[in-house]
């Protein structure tokens, strides 16, 4: 991807003025230059590979699966240049740096390659996943490899009858009176489930025990490696863990979607993580920080794809602009409308990652304990999960307008933007699920508290009448929505969803206008335009969605399924 460049000072002004990553204790040279070398890897070693990960992919075999040329290699460049070890435990090898730090480090590998940046996405949830629920034992074992990327993680969650009914879940785990478990079942969608690029590959698997009881209280996670570890720590002999087949995918070419099978010749071993029938409870840290990575998987496809927007704009001749007919013809980012679509392009993208960044810094300053902070990240994960995909896809779809007839061939690369973006509000959980538990779960947290200290923190912050007229509306919805019926709510739950996560953006927006309206850099001057259109123009059309976050369920149900369907 030749427009590539790492988003470095956006990256930096969000960490300093949104998540304030100052008050973790790191210095600001720090920051810049694990920024500026992320930035300077990802663009010579990742940016290079998306358009043959793209078009070519990976390779199932029955011996397993191939990654692209240069992959291996490129992978083990971040093994080695320590990338994976930002974030990870001091006390397992890691750096021990804040999550919101890696996290930015994650966002520029995803911005250079969408797809291959998955790996250490799902590692970087295996990581915390056993740092919080392994044993002692299992941590010393696994987690030094993981830290470094030098062996992948993977969560194993989805079966062929189950999809998203994570209790329908039939693989199974008995005892084999060592302390360890035979498993055996399939997974699929497992992305990075087999590859080529690491010695080892952990799987965290949900199963039930003998006898468990049904629906997800049955349910525990099992460690279950690719190749069993010998007497030295090392990869050994295989695990039973076969791959049936990889996906063929609309988009994320590059990550090889697996369908895994456990145990089919009865050698599949597994180690129990935490007690029996806390799986969910395991597989839900691992998951939610997943769901921050999907929401930076937002931010990431909306920043190529805005990079590649403002460069074929400005490179594209064509027409006169129309106040100056006799003028010639000029690049189209001078026309308004391309204009208009640049800009909505760069405020949705910060917006995205202001949401984003902020959510990862509740989860630094909740493991350092502080527990009001964990309940703002439990309120912010679905708005920063959903929202944030919701415009990677509109930002996306937009940078295939800006191309026009060329968006839509292949060799531009902007449809590649699109097709990878398509998934984000599927997986770990669909946007329709993120709305359900917000509704459902998150505004009754702390009996409403942690909702109201929310929306009181951005009124004390807000000026802007439309804004603030927001943040009412959303207030309002939501008291009308904790009182309403369980079908009304997820009737609501969408719109509200999005008009809660402008009302965020908007807060978070209008305090980086604050900063940058008196700056005379160019950076700066930059800022506070794109932050005044999303506060002119993105703002009021959320306070559109009103009247579909008040409708009830009978609406919905008006016509019966058949008449639906004619």
């Amino acid at each position: 991807m030749s427009e590539f460049k790492a988003a470095v000072a956006e990256q930096q002004f969000v960490l300093e003025h949104i998540v304030n990553l100052a008050e973790l204790g790191v210095d600001d040279d720090i920051i810049e230059a694990v920024l500026s070398g992320a930035g300077e890897f990802a663009a010579g070693e990742w940016a290079p590979l998306a358009r043959i990960g793209d078009t070519e992919g990976p390779r199932w075999s029955p011996e397993g699966v191939t990654m692209p040329k240069g992959y291996r290699e490129a992978y083990q460049a971040y093994v080695a240049g320590g990338w994976g070890t930002i974030g990870s435990p001091e006390a397992h090898g890691g750096q021990g740096m804040p999550f919101a730090l890696s996290a930015a480090v994650l966002e520029t590998l995803g911005t250079a390659n969408m797809g291959f940046a998955l790996a250490p996405t799902l590692t970087v949830g295996a990581i915390e996943a056993l740092a919080h629920h392994g044993s002692p034992e299992q941590q010393a074992l696994y987690l030094p490899k993981l830290a470094t990327g030098e062996w992948t993680g993977t969560m194993n969650l989805t079966e062929p009858q189950a999809g998203s009914d994570v209790g329908a879940l039939r693989s199974t785990a008995t005892p084999r009176g060592d302390g360890t478990f035979s498993i055996k079942g399939t997974k699929i969608f497992i992305s990075f489930g087999d590859h080529d690029m690491a010695d080892n590959i952990v799987h965290l698997v949900l199963a039930r025990t003998p006898d468990a009881p049904a629906g997800t209280k049955g349910l525990s996670l099992f460690l279950v490696p690719k190749y069993r570890l010998d007497a030295d720590g090392n990869p050994g002999a295989p695990n039973d863990v076969r791959v049936v087949s990889i996906e063929h995918k609309m988009g994320l070419h590059a990550s090889p979607t697996c369908v895994l099978a456990f145990g089919e010749e009865g050698g599949c071993i597994g180690e129990l993580i935490g007690p029996e029938f806390g799986g969910i409870r395991a597989m839900f840290t691992m998951m939610n920080n997943a769901r921050l990575n999907v929401g930076l998987q937002g931010v990431q496809v909306a920043e190529a794809a805005t990079q590649r927007a403002l460069a074929f704009a400005r490179e594209r001749i064509q027409s006169p602009r129309a106040s100056a007919p006799g003028a010639g013809s000029v690049a189209i980012v001078e026309h308004p409308d391309v204009r208009r679509m640049l800009l909505r392009m760069r405020a949705q993208t910060q917006a995205a990652r202001a949401l984003v960044y902020l959510a990862c810094g509740q989860v630094d300053r909740a493991n350092a304990g502080d527990a009001e902070a964990k309940l703002r990240l439990d309120l912010l994960t679905p708005l920063a999960k959903s929202h944030a995909t919701d415009l990677g896809n509109e930002v996306a779809s937009i940078g295939v307008q800006v191309h026009g007839g060329m968006g839509y061939i292949e060799e531009t690369g902007a449809a590649q933007h699109f097709r990878d973006a398509r998934i984000t509000p599927i997986y770990e959980g669909t946007n329709g699920i993120q709305a359900a538990d917000l509704v459902g779960r998150k505004l009754g947290l702390d009996n409403g508290g942690a909702f109201q200290r929310l929306i009181a923190d951005m009124r004390a912050d807000v000026s802007d009448p439309l804004l603030r007229d927001l943040i009412t509306g959303c207030e309002d919805i939501a008291r009308n929505l904790l009182a309403a019926d369980m079908d009304d709510r997820l009737a609501a739950s969408t719109p509200f969803q999005t008009m809660l996560s402008v009302a965020v953006c908007g807060w978070l927006m209008a305090r980086e206008h604050a900063v940058a309206e008196s700056g005379t850099t160019p950076f700066l001057r930059a800022k506070a335009s794109v932050t005044r259109f999303y506060l002119e123009q993105i703002v009021p059309e959320a306070l559109g969605l009103a009247a579909a976050a008040s409708a009830p369920a009978a609406r919905l149900y008006e016509l019966d399924a058949e008449t639906l369907a004619a």
